[in-house]
């Protein structure tokens, strides 16, 4: 007898690299019960995605380029999915072991808590501060439910009916998830942290779309915690403990020749963007919206082998 069903909910545009893989260990949950569906919402892809969709027979939703915002993009797949319980996760990010989904919905289905979030360990191509970041945000003990609405989509689960009442915030730059986190927590619900439902969460950025990342969340946090200032000060401080913090990691883990230049520019690229995101005063264009939305082409490549305050630091989806 069917417990219920699930949609698993992904958002892409031009990621055939890692997509397949993703898609796989999807099909390979041990489900517990539950029926299982898988929508994509693309925004505009141009290579394999959509290809990788229908061999896996993923159902597609398509959002126009112009339209696509992180929340309004999630609204698509939502409204479309069918499922009692909706599954965040990226299409760069492969969960890592087949009892991930189970592991994920089971506090929902138990009252536990009413939208959760679950592990993320970097992968191989993985730069090393944003493990150190990864293994920062998501521990190895659960927190259902925990204090805070710090939540990140990479990989997360809501019920719902609980996504109808409230729905994804569709004018933010970012952190779509911790603006539905906060509203959540306001109404009397509880966000937990699964532990045992970890992915790996794949990001093969450049500096620049490093800081471009923390620069457009930045602009959302500063809403959501007005109380929350990163004065030049911040910027100094933080970016000198993190290279301390990682260089400390990568002289124990004895890879500090090999890792310090790269720890150096992304904890900059970090500290910087979320320096400038939180003091900068405009508006931003539609054209300055869509380079943060969308990487150039030519940066992605062929395939190779936060408690709520300090959000800034957290790694992104």
């Amino acid at each position: 007898m069917s417990k219920g069903r699930v949609s698993i909910v992904f958002r892409a545009l031009n990621e055939e690299k890692w997509f397949g893989d993703a898609l796989a260990a999807c099909k390979r949950q041990q489900a517990d019960g539950y029926d299982v569906e898988i929508v994509l919402v693309d925004s505009g892809s141009t290579d394999r995605t959509l290809e990788i969709a229908e061999a896996h027979g993923c159902r597609v939703v398509h959002i126009k380029k112009a339209d696509f915002t992180f929340g309004r993009s999630l609204n698509y797949g939502c409204e479309a999915a069918t499922g009692d319980y909706l599954i965040f996760i990226s299409a760069h990010c492969i969960p890592a072991h087949e009892q991930w989904l189970a592991n994920l919905v089971t506090p929902l289905a138990e009252g536990a808590a009413d939208y959760v979030y679950g592990r993320q360990i970097g992968h191989e191509v993985t730069r090393f501060s944003e493990h150190q970041i990864f293994a920062q945000y998501f521990p190895e003990h659960d927190r259902l439910p925990q204090d805070d609405f710090f939540i990140n989509n990479a990989n997360a689960a809501i019920r719902k009916d609980l996504w109808a009442k409230h729905q994804f915030d569709e004018a933010v730059t970012g952190l779509e998830d911790m603006v539905l986190g906060k509203a959540v927590m306001k109404d009397g619900g509880r966000i937990g942290y699964v532990a045992d439902a970890p992915v790996y969460h794949i990001h093969e950025e450049s500096f620049s779309q490093t800081r471009r990342r923390y620069y457009r969340e930045a602009l959302t946090l500063r809403e959501i915690m007005p109380e929350v200032h990163f004065q030049f000060s911040d910027f100094v401080r933080y970016f000198s403990a993190g290279v301390f913090h990682d260089f400390a990691e990568a002289l124990s883990a004895r890879r500090f020749w090999s890792a310090a230049p790269e720890i150096v520019m992304f904890r900059l690229m970090q500290y910087w963007g979320a320096y400038r995101g939180h003091n900068e005063h405009r508006v931003l264009s539609r054209a300055q919206k869509e380079s943060y939305y969308y990487p150039r082409p030519q940066q992605r490549g062929a395939k190779s082998s936060h408690s709520s305050a300090s959000a800034k630091n957290a790694p992104a989806e």
